[in-house]
């Protein structure tokens, strides 16, 4: 089985097979002998991420760094078991980020307040600290080389406030992190992937999503590389269907910002106008399989629309 899917330009999708295949990726770029993580998965992936460089043959001193957008577990959790096993790396964090993988305490406890000891432990495993004196924290408009190719890093709030994005100067490719939606290739029709805003908890802003995705756009990027999941085109496209799916999400919230069980309406609602937008899509699965697919991402959406309505 090949762990690492070539997307061309130096770039591999490793899947870390995260709650379940297809749902969250970490992307390996290679230039010049040298390479970076772009993403890590949670700490269970870790293996997978190695194993993936031996398949590669890339060895373990040739990694100079962990691009990490930001530090929720589905995206940073395996950093510290990936620094442990690769010597020269530097792991890459917005300076809001950086903190927290250093001294991961308060996203241990965080985690298990949401999803119980038992269950935190399953998903997320270990959360291993980060030594400080390896850590990175770039400025907004910093770059950083990797082999011959350039990375920017961008200031990117919206989703959370401490996501920065790497763009790749030279090959004018992006990676996202949770900023430019997110696409579950199931959903793909013959007219290309579907996207979807996220709104967790709990730091979305709905203004600031905004302005990071047209900043996203300013670069006239040639590809998006999203954690959920792998590369997508059509960016023009994309762009507008999440514009617009944020500001009717911000829409359905304010619609039931006093209904005394404003998230079960948040929810149901939500569901209705992503299952049209489906509809609209192409897309042909039935109402069991959308549910599958969906009602988590609603769940944490709906919840994290909640917050944004308590803080406004």
């Amino acid at each position: 089985m090949t762990l690492a899917q070539p997307l061309g330009n130096g770039v591999h999708l490793i899947d870390t097979l995260y709650l379940r295949p297809g749902l969250a990726a970490s992307h390996l770029v290679v230039d010049d002998g040298r390479a970076a993580f772009v993403d890590t998965g949670a700490a269970p992936a870790a293996p997978r991420l190695l194993a993936a460089l031996d398949e590669l043959g890339i060895a373990r001193d040739q990694v100079d760094y962990l691009f990490l957008t930001h530090v929720h577990l589905d995206h940073a959790g395996g950093a510290g078991q990936l620094m442990q096993a690769l010597p020269n790396a530097r792991a890459v964090l917005h300076p809001r980020g950086a903190p927290h993988l250093v001294d991961p305490s308060k996203l241990i406890a965080g985690s298990i307040q949401v999803y119980g000891e038992a269950m935190y432990r399953q998903l997320y495993g270990e959360l291993v600290p980060i030594p400080a004196e390896r850590v990175l924290v770039p400025s907004d408009g910093e770059r950083i080389r990797l082999g011959r190719r350039t990375f920017e890093f961008i200031d990117a709030p919206g989703h959370a406030r401490h996501h920065h994005c790497p763009i790749d100067l030279d090959f004018r490719e992006a990676y996202s992190g949770d900023n430019f939606g997110i696409c579950y290739r199931e959903f793909d029709t013959d007219r290309g992937p579907f996207m979807l805003p996220t709104t967790t908890p709990v730091q979305f802003e709905p203004e600031a999503l905004h302005a990071t995705i047209d900043r996203l756009m300013s670069y006239g990027l040639q590809r998006i590389f999203q954690t959920h999941f792998g590369p997508v085109t059509d960016l023009e496209r994309l762009a507008r269907d999440l514009h617009a799916t944020i500001f009717e999400l911000v829409h359905i919230a304010r619609q039931h910002a006093g209904a005394p069980d404003r998230r079960a309406m948040i929810e149901a609602d939500m569901f209705r106008y992503f299952s049209v937008r489906l509809d609209e899509h192409g897309y042909v699965g039935d109402l069991a399989r959308r549910h599958e697919l969906l009602d988590g991402d609603v769940r944490l959406n709906a919840a994290g629309l909640e917050v944004w309505l308590n803080r406004s």
